[in-house]
């Protein structure tokens, strides 16, 4: 599984976006400005996490096969996000491991 010290803190994700990969599924955590509603022009900064099947890099992946989620840009936020990589990895075995 993922663990919360296999990936970059907020000093580097606020410069950079971060790429890792578990067993057939990799992941993209980077730094977003995304308004707070659809109809507002205030902006808040989150993390958006990337998930997509191997054997491809994110830009050379369709984008049908990614899959996306917001978090809030904290310590916490990527603690959630770990949790929720390793959920999406136990949910969707398959689609990551050739079996």
């Amino acid at each position: 599984m993922i663990d919360i010290k296999d990936v970059m803190p907020i000093p580097f994700l606020k410069k950079e976006a971060f790429t890792g990969s578990y067993q057939g599924m990799r992941y993209r955590m980077e730094k977003m400005e995304v308004p707070i509603s659809e109809d507002s022009e205030e902006i808040e900064t989150r993390l958006c996490v990337h998930i997509w099947p191997q054997p491809f890099c994110f830009d050379k992946t369709d984008d049908s096969q990614k899959s996306h989620h917001f978090f809030d840009f904290s310590q916490e936020g990527i603690a959630s996000a770990v949790d929720w990589l390793n959920q999406k990895y136990t949910d969707e075995k398959k689609r990551w491991t050739k079996e």
